[in-house]
């Protein structure tokens, strides 16, 4: 299993791979980026199972990384799960219409991030 982890914040990139790491993987299982410019070159370069964006980042933000990641490359079909502090309603629409397949509202757990990575993976 392969995860990219997308998020500006170095500590909320360290959070969620303890998370993934607590669920079984291993630090080899994902890779991380500061912005969607820097996760588009890792996407052109490997391939992954799924994508842990957050929304607001500098460069390339998680919509605008989620709406290429859907019209070009190799990844229209990976998995998408968008983890963000955006969290009204017109957001969660307009992230779910740019096809994102989950969304989580930071702060979360654990359980809701396996609950949530067990939900597009089956």
């Amino acid at each position: 299993m392969k995860i990219l982890i997308v998020d500006d914040s170095s500590t909320m990139r360290r959070i969620i791979g303890n998370v993934v790491m607590q669920l079984g993987y291993t630090k080899e299982d994902f890779n991380e980026a500061e912005d969607g410019v820097k996760a588009w070159k890792l996407l052109e370069e490997s391939n992954y199972d799924i994508i842990l964006t957050d929304w607001n980042m500098p460069n390339m933000n998680g919509l605008e990384l989620v709406k290429k990641v859907r019209s070009e490359g190799n990844h229209q079909k990976t998995p998408i799960i968008m983890i963000t502090t955006e969290g009204g309603k017109n957001e969660v629409i307009t992230a779910l219409k740019a096809g994102v397949n989950n969304y989580i509202v930071k702060p979360f757990n654990a359980e809701v991030l396996k609950e949530k990575l067990d939900g597009v993976l089956k």
